[in-house]
Parts: structure tokens; C-alpha cells; sequence
């Protein structure tokens, strides 16, 4: 390993696009820094995601850098917002000439960038790959299966995903099982969380309702297949009320979520002292919340991991989930939108047998670590076959 990064190599080009993008590369940007020789990065927002969703308080939570480069594309259809990131992305390469394009998870904009990359001849390497729900009306899946389908470099969280991308066709020298980033945020972050009673103060709800004897729990819920019907809504609106007599819930309100409640008349079925309704949250409150509740109920994919690495019982409202090993090893039930089971089990889980689990092989914080050391290896040995 050379002392200096070469001088005619390249920086990485790492792309965030939505919101638990930024938690994912925050660690792999601390790494390649930390990395000898240090990995020279240029950090490029695509823009894809509501203000809400990113703000300053989320770069000065995760300790990240301002983006250098932002394409500030804005919201859209899955078309305009895919087409916008690729109009945007490609001048961007032509003036940095990186070494390869780092991509993270699922969202439009990492298989936008990954189209413009390949095309242009530039390697890309993909963080979080070989998830599969095998829910093809997904369109995560879809960016999913196609950014793994024409990346140069896959690192895994967990080893069941190598499976999925042999079963797609795709060589196993290009797949390297490095562990989860998400959880190397977590660990790193913890000592930071806000206190619970403190972000429900902030939030205008009852301090001392999370703060009892019987704690309490926390509920996400955004997903078009949960909010987007309002027969669907009511009736999970339904059952969170009726759990929040038994214990206080502390509901994070996503934009659609409460756009939705709002249009289809289902407000009543929130308004109870029993549970906390509180804007999205910012990550280190999101953190002090989770690792102090009782049980999460969400649709989110990020927090059946979090739930996972903090012990934390989780029941998630989907049919599916590409993070199997959160059911098999983890705290997470798949209880989709199944009214009964989901009482059932929370009741299960308030009894003192919800699910412990445990965390999974590689989530000990030093993923970041092994991208940047197999990808510094990779790189310059790609740098020195081309120079000769």
C-alpha cells in the first residue's frame, strides 16, 4: 500500500440521495479519511429528498461534511426525479474523473447515478447490496436488483444476500460481505442520543409519558401501501389507539402520513393523550427514542436493523422485508397489515415475551473499515494493471 493516494487516481464520488442515505455514509467518509493513505472522496447530494427529510441538524448529528456537489434535482414521478439525477451526474463525472462511483442503498437516486457511471465506463460500487424482497411492485427493488446487476464492486450486510446476487447470475469475486454502516451510525452515535422526555418536550407532548413506570412505544409509518388507502389507514390507525391504552405511543408523523389523515377524516382516531404526535425527527432524537422503547411499530426499513442491533422488539407492518436476517436472528416480526396479529403480538411483547434476538455476524461498527480497506486494494491494483 503506498504511502500517498496516486496523484492521476481519482477521487471517490459518493452519492446521497434520501435521508437514511446520509447515515450510511457518514462512517464510510470517516473511514476512507482514516484509511492509509487516505481514500480522496467528493460527496454529491443528488437533492431527490423533501427539505424535511435533510437539514443542517442532520450534517452536524452525523458529524458529516457539507456535500461539495449538489444537484439539488428536487421531488417528482419515479421517471422525472430517475431522468433529472442522470441529466445532473453526468457533467459532474466529466469534471472529477473519479476513480469509481460509491453508491448506498435503494433509492432512485443510486441506480441513476449507477446508469450514467457504467455507461461512461467508470466503476461503481455498491453499499447494502443483495437485498431482496422479492416484491417486484417495490420500485426499491427495482433500483435494487438493477444497481447490482451492473456494479463493478457489491459489499453485503449480511451473508444471505451473497445468495440472492449468485441466484441473479452475478460472480462472487465481485461480492464482498463487510457488514452493516447502518449499524457503525448507531454505535457511533449512541453516546450522543437525546434523551426521550427531552425531543417529547421539544415536540409540544407530555414529558412524563415517556418517562413512567410502563415506558412506552414507537411508531413510523409512511409506506403508500399502509397511508395510501384510507381503509387500510383507519383500520391501523385503529389498532395503534387501542395500544396506546396500554401504553403511551410516541408517533414520529410523516408529511403523508398526516396529509392523509387529514383527507381522509381519520384524525379522531389520533386525538389521544395517550399518544404523542411528533414531526419527523432528526436522528439523534429518532436514536434516544428507539433504544428507550418498549416495542417500535414501523414500515420502515432502516429501523427493523436499528431495533435489531439495540435489542429493541420491532413489529413491522409489511408483507415482506429484504432484511430477512432481522427476523431470523433479530427482534423483528413481520406482522404486515394483519390487525389481529399485530395485537397479538404486541400484547405478547408487553407481556415480557417479545422477541430478544440477536445481533447479527459483522454489525460490530467496523463495516466502514472494511469497505475502505478492500476498496483502497481494489482501486489501486485496478490503478497499476491500467498503468502498465
Amino acid at each position: 500500500m503506498p504511502e500517498r493516494w496516486p496523484a492521476d487516481l481519482g477521487p471517490v464520488i459518493c452519492v446521497v440521495g434520501a435521508r437514511p442515505n446520509f447515515m450510511k455514509m457518514a462512517p464510510i467518509l470517516r473511514a476512507f479519511a482514516a484509511h492509509a493513505p487516505a481514500i480522496p472522496t467528493r460527496l454529491l447530494r443528488t437533492g431527490q429528498n423533501h427539505d424535511y427529510d435533510i437539514n443542517d441538524q442532520l450534517f452536524e448529528d452525523l458529524r458529516l461534511p457539507q456535500p461539495e456537489i449538489n444537484l439539488e434535482v428536487g421531488s417528482g414521478s419515479h421517471a422525472v426525479q430517475t431522468a433529472e439525477v442522470m441529466k445532473g451526474f453526468e457533467p459532474v463525472l466529466d469534471e472529477h474523473k473519479p476513480s469509481c462511483v460509491l453508491v448506498v442503498g435503494d433509492v432512485n437516486s443510486t441506480l441513476a447515478c449507477t446508469l450514467v457511471a457504467v455507461k461512461k465506463g467508470i466503476p461503481v460500487v455498491h453499499v447494502e447490496a443483495g437485498l431482496r424482497s422479492y416484491d417486484r411492485a417495490m420500485p426499491e427493488e427495482i433500483n435494487r436488483v438493477l444497481t447490482d446487476q451492473i456494479a463493478d464492486r457489491l459489499y453485503t450486510t449480511e451473508r444471505s444476500a451473497a445468495d440472492n446476487l449468485a441466484r441473479e447470475g452475478i460472480a462472487a469475486e465481485r461480492v464482498r460481505f463487510v457488514g452493516n454502516v447502518m449499524i457503525d451510525s448507531l454505535l457511533t452515535n449512541r453516546q450522543y442520543a437525546r434523551p426521550p422526555a427531552a425531543t417529547v418536550a421539544a415536540g409540544g407532548g407530555d414529558p412524563t409519558l415517556v418517562g413512567g413506570p410502563h415506558g412506552y412505544g414507537i411508531v413510523t409509518m409512511h409506506r403508500p401501501s399502509n397511508v395510501d388507502d384510507a381503509d387500510v389507514l383507519a383500520s391501523l390507525l385503529g389498532v395503534l389507539r387501542e395500544i396506546s391504552e396500554a401504553l403511551p405511543l410516541v408517533f414520529a408523523l410523516h408529511p403523508r402520513t398526516r396529509n392523509n389523515i387529514e383527507r381522509f377524516g381519520l384524525a379522531h382516531l389520533i386525538d389521544t393523550p395517550r399518544m404523542i404526535l411528533l414531526p419527523p425527527q432528526g436522528y439523534l432524537e429518532m436514536l434516544g427514542l428507539m433504544a428507550g422503547a418498549r416495542i417500535v411499530l414501523t414500515d420502515s426499513g432502516g429501523l427493523q436493523e436499528e431495533t435489531t442491533a439495540l435489542g429493541v422488539p420491532c413489529l413491522t407492518m409489511r408483507e415482506n422485508t429484504e432484511r430477512p436476517i432481522t427476523v431470523e436472528q433479530g427482534t423483528n416480526t413481520m406482522v404486515g397489515r394483519d390487525i389481529a396479529a399485530i395485537r397479538r403480538k404486541t400484547a405478547e411483547t408487553l407481556a415480557g415475551h417479545g422477541k430478544s434476538g440477536r445481533v447479527p455476524e459483522l454489525w460490530d461498527g467496523r463495516a466502514a473499515e472494511r469497505i475502505a480497506a478492500d476498496l483502497a486494494a481494489w482501486l489501486l491494483e485496478r490503478h497499476a494493471t491500467a498503468r502498465h
